[in-house]
Formats: C-alpha cells, sequence, structure tokens
C-alpha cells in the first residue's frame, strides 16, 4: 500500500483550487473535505450528506482531473461522509468568524459603545443609549395597527402583555422602528428595566467572541438575568446551531421567569429556514404579528409626516399622491425617494411641483420595480421545502423533491418572462416538455385545490398546494401586487395616526379595517 506524501495531496488541493477559483474552494474545499489517495484510489470525505452529496454532483470531474495532472494516472473517486470531520468543521468556522471580529475595529467599537463589557453585573442597566425609533413618530394603519398596539403593551408593567412577541414582515415595513421606540420607552420611563435591544448578528458575534476568550459564563449572565430581550433579525441565526443552541437556553431562561421576549425576522417563524424546531415551537407560542404593506393612503400620511420633519416647505398632495402611487414596496423607498426630491429642488432653486418630482424620480421609480430572477425563485423554493437549488436540478424523482421542482417551474412560468426551453436549461437542462407538463399539472392541482404530501422534520405532511403556493409567493413578495392600482387616487388619511407618545392601546383596540392586519398564535 503506497500512502503519498503530504505534499502530493496539497498539489491536488492547490490543482483543485486553481481550476474553481479561491472562493469555490475555500466554500467548499478548504475547510470541508480531505483527501485520502490508497494505491490508484482516491477517497474524499466530507463531514455531512449534504456536502457529500454536492461535491460529487458538481466536482467529481473537476477532483479527477486535478489528480490525474498531479499523479500522471487514473484514480477511482469515491466519496463517504466521516462524522469526525464535523467537529473540526464547527470549530474553525467560529475561528474564522471570530479572527474576522476581531480584526474589525469599527464592530469593536460599537461594541465597548454598548457597555458589552465582561465585567458588568446582572442587575446593571444594559444600554442607556438612545435608538432612532419612536412611537410618536410612527404613522398607525391597517398594515401596523395589531403589531403597534401589542408592542406598547409591553412597555407598560402594569398592562397583560404577551411574551414572546415575534413581529414579522417584509424589509422596510416598520419592524425595527417599533422595537427601537419600545427600548427607548424604557430608556425614559423605566430606568430600573434590565433589558437589552441586540441584533440576530450581534449576538451570534458576541457568543463567538465569548468561546474565544473562554467567557461563555459572563455572556450567559448578561442575557439570562434580563426583564425584556429584544433581538432585531432573529433569522440571522440561521443555519448557527452552536448559537441556536445556546439562544434557546437564554429563551428559556427568560420565559421561565415570565419575563418578555420580542423577535422580529422578515419572514414568519415556520418559514425561516435551517432553524431548529425547538426554537420555532417557542415562537409559536406566543404572539406572531405580521406587518403589511402600507396601502396608499398610509404611504401618504407617512410622506407627509417625514416631510414635515425634514422640509422647510410643505409638499403638494398631488406630488405625494405621485409617489405613494408607485413606489408601494416599502417606507424605505418612500423616504430615499423623497430625500431625493427635496435635494434635487434645493439643488435646481424650483419649487415642489409634480413635474418636477416626474423628472427627479423617473429613475429612482423605474429602477424600484420589483424584477423577480429565476434564482430567486428556485432559492425561495427550496427553502420552503428544506432542500438545496442542486435537489431541484436533479434528475431524482422523490415526492418532496418532484413536487418543490414541479413548483418551481410553475413559478418561475407564471411569473417570468422566460419561455419553457428557457427555464428547462435553467433547472438542470430539462427538456420545455417537463417543465410543460409540470406546469399544467401543478395548475391542474391548484383548480382543483388538491392535498399534497411532503416530507417534513415530525415525517409526512399533508397541505393544500394553494396553501403552500400562497406562502412561498408571500416569501417572494408577490402576495400584493394584484391589489395595486395602475392609478390611485388620494384618499381621505382620517383613519390614520401618529401613536400618542402617553396612549397605550389595548390589544382589543378596534382595527381601521378588520381583517386586514393578520395574527397568527401557536
Amino acid at each position: 500500500m503506497f500512502v503519498p506524501r503530504a505534499d502530493v495531496l496539497s498539489s491536488i488541493s492547490a490543482r483543485i483550487a486553481e481550476k474553481l477559483g479561491p472562493q469555490k474552494y475555500k466554500v467548499w474545499f478548504r475547510n470541508a473535505t480531505q483527501f485520502t489517495v490508497v494505491g490508484n484510489h482516491l477517497k474524499i470525505s466530507t463531514p455531512n450528506t449534504f456536502l457529500c452529496g454536492w461535491i460529487e454532483r458538481n466536482f467529481a470531474e473537476v477532483i479527477g482531473e486535478a489528480v490525474r495532472e498531479v499523479t500522471g494516472q487514473e484514480h477511482q473517486l469515491s466519496f463517504v461522509v466521516d462524522p469526525r470531520l464535523l467537529v473540526a468543521l464547527k470549530k474553525r468556522q467560529l475561528n474564522s468568524q471570530a479572527d474576522f471580529i476581531a480584526k474589525n475595529p469599527e464592530r469593536l467599537a460599537r461594541q465597548n459603545i454598548r457597555g458589552l463589557r465582561e465585567g458588568s453585573t446582572p442587575s446593571a442597566s444594559p444600554s442607556a443609549r438612545k435608538l432612532r425609533g419612536r412611537f410618536a413618530d410612527l404613522v398607525i394603519g391597517p398594515a401596523n395597527e395589531l403589531a403597534a398596539s401589542v408592542i406598547r403593551r409591553l412597555a407598560d408593567p402594569a398592562a397583560e402583555s404577551y411574551s414572546p412577541v415575534f413581529v414579522h414582515g417584509g424589509c422596510g415595513l416598520g419592524k425595527t422602528h417599533l422595537v427601537q421606540a419600545l427600548a427607548n420607552e424604557f430608556v425614559e420611563k423605566h430606568p430600573t428595566c434590565r433589558w437589552r435591544y441586540t441584533t440576530g448578528d450581534e449576538f451570534t458575534n458576541e457568543f463567538v467572541l465569548a468561546i474565544r476568550s473562554n467567557r461563555v459564563e459572563a455572556f450567559r449572565q448578561r442575557y439570562r438575568h434580563l426583564d425584556v430581550l429584544i433581538i432585531d433579525d432573529i433569522h440571522f441565526l440561521t443555519n448557527k446551531k452552536a448559537t441556536q443552541e445556546e439562544f434557546l437556553h437564554t429563551f428559556n431562561a427568560i420565559d421561565g421567569h415570565r419575563r418578555k421576549i420580542v423577535l422580529t425576522s422578515d419572514t414568519h417563524p415556520k418559514l425561516i429556514g435551517q432553524f431548529s424546531e425547538q426554537l420555532i415551537n417557542r415562537f409559536m407560542a406566543g404572539m406572531v404579528v405580521r406587518l403589511e404593506v402600507p396601502d396608499f393612503a398610509m404611504r401618504c400620511e407617512i410622506l407627509r409626516r417625514r416631510a414635515a420633519g425634514i422640509a422647510s416647505q410643505s409638499i403638494p398632495e398631488d406630488v405625494i399622491a405621485y409617489m405613494a402611487g408607485h413606489l408601494t414596496s416599502n417606507v424605505r423607498e418612500l423616504e430615499g425617494a423623497l430625500l431625493k426630491l427635496l435635494m434635487f429642488g434645493t439643488v435646481a432653486h424650483q419649487p415642489l411641483t409634480l413635474s418636477l418630482a416626474r423628472r427627479a424620480l423617473a429613475d429612482h421609480i423605474e429602477r424600484s420595480k420589483r424584477s423577480l430572477g429565476l434564482e430567486e425563485i428556485d432559492q425561495t423554493v427550496a427553502t420552503y421545502f428544506g432542500l438545496t437549488p442542486a435537489d431541484l436540478h436533479t434528475s431524482r424523482k422523490a415526492r418532496t423533491i418532484a413536487l418543490a421542482r414541479g413548483i418551481a417551474m410553475y413559478l418561475a412560468r407564471k411569473h417570468t418572462e422566460m419561455s419553457f426551453p428557457e427555464i428547462g436549461r435553467f433547472m438542470g437542462n430539462k427538456n420545455h416538455s417537463t417543465v410543460i407538463l409540470a406546469s399544467r399539472r401543478m395548475a391542474a392541482l391548484l383548480e382543483a385545490d388538491e392535498l399534497v404530501q411532503r416530507q417534513t422534520p415530525a415525517g409526512m405532511a399533508q397541505e393544500r398546494l394553494r396553501e403552500i403556493v400562497g406562502k412561498i409567493e408571500e416569501q417572494l413578495g408577490l402576495s400584493c401586487q394584484a391589489g395595486r392600482s395602475a392609478s390611485p387616487t388620494v384618499e381621505p388619511a382620517q383613519n390614520l395616526r401618529c401613536a400618542p407618545p402617553e396612549a397605550v392601546p389595548g390589544i382589543t383596540c378596534p382595527l381601521t379595517k378588520p381583517g386586514t392586519s393578520r395574527m397568527a398564535a401557536g
């Protein structure tokens, strides 16, 4: 038996990196695989089945060529899973994360400013800084009335409130504004309350630093004795199993003492990919509230309020209606357009008119139009079913994979301008007739409102295809497009109001339009 020297294996690795490029090699090989050569046999060991299957499907030919070029002879390849590599992989990932944080002085500076010192006591106020969001600046309407009411109750110790509270919705709909406003309420009105506002990114980085510095206990003391824990963008913990496990224990410690936890995410808890079932169950046991896209009247009121705070001149109603009618996705989009318009008027030394707004915002509006691509559909469908895009592109006919592949083809045909052959090529060089049949089959099942079966972590489950497609379209931001008007008119804003800073609305507050805000409870 011949065992090659380490420099031969290094040469093979270097040749693979040269063929694939440094980025692909780093992601799929450098920290995840191990080569072993015995005679004319090359064994590629990986830490899990996903990596093993992906490397075999996509890089077997490249590996074979690299070995042949280095050794001068053909080798038989075998791909195996070695669980022992998983421990080393996790350690390298944590080390890499911690090295990045340590080399980033801006991140460390922010942490120091926030008072994240290992010597702080559990009873100390975790943060005295004021954040940007204010309840007084929040425009209340059908899209956010329920969520705002639930969050406001958390700021009143005397009021009965719910915990955990999970607020979800698309980007730019006001999730961060709501939870930052809650944090500011604690700063101003409850100085003795032990609370902390952080993001999923910051929580992860703190945990990694605590592991590297052997101060995990101090990290736990900072979080597990809080009265209120607020974490923005909790979905950042996706696929970080060690951090999720630590957060699960933190969650149990706080919730076990009947204290409050507030979380935000871009998606519903059950639609967050690669998240532990224990955490999802705990999220669903509390109050899950969705933020909707603001309607036309609400967008107009948001523009009026923002303009009053930054502009020295009033903005005509026809200009506000023009902006609100063409920029419909989120609040950040509206704010950016407003700033651009005000600057354009200042530079041009002209009053703010509809004609000026059309000139100033033509490019902004055009670029803000949503363009859905095959990659986004592919990834969203795969994430919903707990698969990878590579699974959808294979010829495997397992029930769940075939269902996910059919839905992806159906949505690609429905929501893009791609032809059947183009979709087929993207989906793993499938024949165009395969795409046609899949699209027709999905359409027929939807028309009949049929139940379909798919594999879940809890086993085989049945669900209506219409509900699955609806959830995926919602994730793609397509749920509100059908109701948009091409030429909206200015609607009365009497149902919109600015939340008074002293009021604490009840959970049973009447909605402006019943049913426009949706809530899901576990």
